[in-house]
């Protein structure tokens, strides 16, 4: 019999906790939202949500030492997802009106405002996935749920064997951007799995498979 998957979904004040929590669970795991930093160290998975502006993201995260949890769940090779701005604070800077923020730097690179004439980015993308995506597995050709006007537009680490090449998935909006990376233990999604219906809950216990 499978063992029930435990995620945290940290609670660092970022909103859009909840309804992230509600996904995961409808994925098939055992969730709690809390930013105690045993429970997030410990978990099978850690979820870290974002809403709102890269700054304010980061100045939160920092404030629960979320910055450290992430990094110690890496370093251990323990799974982490970063949903929206959760993804963008991977990169090491982000630009958003003139204002150049320290991301979490796990990934080279900066996150800066897509080139459409309309912003936000809203509502139900197509996006491309890589070809050994597991994320994506049997939800290739399904629609996902994007808010946002930033993103980060190309993709610079150099990984090296025995390191397994990050798997890269794009979104088209004014421009090319990263609408989701695999790499490792480390995984993000720049549209909003609990926004995204069935195909998001799909991806949600794609994501749950990986789980040790």
């Amino acid at each position: 019999m499978t063992r029930t998957r435990r995620v945290v979904v940290l609670d660092y004040g970022s909103g859009n906790v909840h309804s992230a929590a509600k996904a995961i669970e409808r994925a098939g795991a055992e969730v709690a939202v809390t930013a105690d930093r045993a429970a997030a160290l410990e978990a099978d998975g850690l979820v870290v949500p974002g809403v709102g502006a890269f700054k304010a993201v980061m100045d939160q995260l920092r404030a629960v030492r979320g910055d450290e949890i992430i990094d110690r769940r890496l370093a251990g090779g323990r799974p982490v997802l970063g949903i929206c701005v959760g993804m963008q604070v991977l990169f090491e800077h982000g630009v958003e009106h003139g204002v150049d923020t320290e991301g979490l730097g796990e990934w080279p690179g900066s996150v800066t405002r897509l080139p459409a004439p309309v912003l936000p980015h809203m509502g139900w993308n197509t996006v491309t996935p890589d070809e050994g995506s597991v994320l994506f597995r049997g939800i290739e050709e399904e629609r996902f749920y994007f808010v946002h006007s930033y993103a980060a537009q190309e993709w610079t680490l150099d990984v090296m064997p025995p390191f397994p090449t990050p798997r890269l998935t794009w979104g088209e909006y004014g421009g090319r951007f990263l609408a989701a990376v695999e790499n490792g233990p480390l995984s993000a999604t720049q549209f909003h799995p609990e926004k995204s219906a069935d195909a998001g809950i799909r991806l949600l216990g794609n994501w749950l498979s990986t789980l040790g």
